[in-house]
């Protein structure tokens, strides 16, 4: 019998130690280390008498035939934009999100288009009942899908009832839901611990590559938005997919932040609705529904998100602040980057803004990664400063660098393009764009300096005085 030894495992990042200890000397968490049981003790690995001398493996050069891989088709049009097409048959996908975001009902029905096609799914679920996965396919309108279901955490049982279906009884697809829930006999720990997380998943992943079934995996999210558990079960995976969003609104976003087997920073937009996640075929004019027309301190910023243009509205509130330190607040936004922005326009363009409030928003709850968006947030904050209303019709992108530079971004045409089909007539775009926009919309204007930007809007708002 293998001897038992007591360990202590970081929560966070999965580092062992011989003690315990309140910080964790790898990542830096405070009060992650706990206590675990583990066979052999620590870095335990087999003996080396037990060791078989390795094969000889062929060596074969870059050039020769490739194959695509193969795919499995879920007719969810957005799902299959993240994943490149559908799911690759053979790989591993992690799903992580917020508790209620909706991943559940999102595989529900991506499950369920496949079995009508006549792919055999398997649904194992390790947090709900068979009678609640019933409840909700009910809901969904969606109870006569052919979808087989179990009700089980034990990794050895699923791993033992889905290798015992042979031939054309084989799964295609096998849903778990959640990673946090499973436990295996390999390990001693309780589930949702690193230990037990780690060996599961990679007792899946094995299972997938060996049979060729394709396996999604869902997986918790921390406080900060990780998926909990160690970071190595992402590296185990072929992607990592994050449905985002929240209950203040029906939107939510799947995006892909690894992919093996296609793009990454792809996302794909569902609105929630009595009936379960509904495509959104028009992104950019959903998230421009209901702006204002009159209102200061609104911009409309032309994006890319993978390979999709997108537009948004960017809001900015700036108030007089009766506090010693202003406040600052930012959502959908990188807070530091809107520190970067006003600093530019303090040093560079002579706007002061040490004695306002500033808010700053991305409409829809959509969240913003792109330096792109500097332009369209700057116009906004001049704009709210100033009072004057930015032009309805114009959209505005570019990066800003620290000499008060505006510089070029990539796809512009795409950008222009979207905008174009939208019914905008202006852009202000960077002006090494302007190559790749001047016939794209009707009035495009390319800047070189932040500072052109703060003068025409100026002069706007000096011709509103003078009406």
């Amino acid at each position: 019998m293998a001897k038992r030894s007591l360990s202590f495992v970081c929560q966070s990042c999965g580092a062992t130690t011989l003690k315990w200890a309140g910080r964790c000397e790898s990542c830096g968490e405070w009060n992650t280390i706990q206590e675990e049981q583990q066979a052999g003790g620590i870095g335990a690995g087999p003996k080396t008498a037990s060791r078989s001398k390795g094969r000889v493996v062929p060596l074969v050069g870059l050039s020769g035939e490739t194959k695509e891989a193969p795919r499995i088709i879920t007719g969810v049009a957005e799902l299959d934009r993240v994943t490149g097409g559908g799911f690759v048959k053979g790989s591993a996908l992690l799903v992580g999100g917020d508790p209620g975001i909706g991943k559940s009902t999102l595989l529900t029905q991506a499950s369920a288009h496949l079995a009508f096609q006549g792919h055999n799914i398997v649904y194992i679920s390790g947090e709900e009942a068979v009678d609640q996965v019933r409840l909700r396919a009910e809901r969904l309108g969606l109870r006569d899908a052919p979808v087989q279901l179990a009700a089980e955490t034990s990794v050895e049982d699923i791993l033992t009832t889905l290798e015992d279906k042979k031939g054309d009884e084989r799964p295609h697809l096998v849903i778990i839901d959640s990673i946090q829930t499973l436990w295996t006999e390999m390990a001693d720990s309780p589930p949702g611990t690193v230990t037990q997380v780690r060996a599961s998943a990679q007792a899946l992943v094995r299972f997938a590559k060996k049979t060729g079934t394709t396996v999604v995996i869902v997986g918790h999210v921390t406080k900060d938005g990780q998926i909990a558990g160690p970071r190595v079960v992402e590296h185990m995976v072929d992607a990592v997919l994050y449905f985002e969003g929240d209950n203040a609104h029906q939107y939510r976003i799947l995006r892909a932040v690894k992919n093996r087997f296609g793009p990454t920073d792809e996302i794909g937009v569902f609105e929630m609705s009595d009936m379960g996640l509904r495509e959104v075929k028009n992104p950019s004019a959903m998230f421009l529904s209901e702006r204002s027309a009159t209102a200061p301190g609104s911009a409309v910023f032309a994006g890319i998100e993978g390979t999709r243009p997108l537009l948004v509205e960017m809001q900015a509130l700036v108030a007089p602040s009766p506090l010693g330190t202003p406040r600052r607040a930012v959502i959908g936004w990188d807070s530091a980057r809107l520190s970067m922005i006003l600093a530019v326009l303090e040093a560079r363009c002579g706007v002061k803004f040490a004695q306002h409030d500033v808010y700053l928003n991305v409409a829809g709850g959509l969240r913003i990664n792109e330096p792109g968006a500097d332009l369209a947030v700057a116009a906004a904050l001049i704009s709210s400063l100033s009072g004057v209303a930015l032009p309805l019709e114009c959209v505005y992108f570019g990066e800003i660098s620290l000499s008060g530079a505006v510089r070029p971004v990539a796809q512009a045409a795409s950008r222009l393009k979207e905008a174009q089909k939208l019914g905008f007539g202006q852009a202000v775009i960077p002006d090494g764009n302007m190559k790749e926009g001047s016939n794209a919309l009707g009035h495009v204007k390319g800047l070189e300096e932040l500072g052109d930007l703060v003068a025409n809007i100026a002069a706007s708002a000096q011709k509103m005085e003078n009406a």
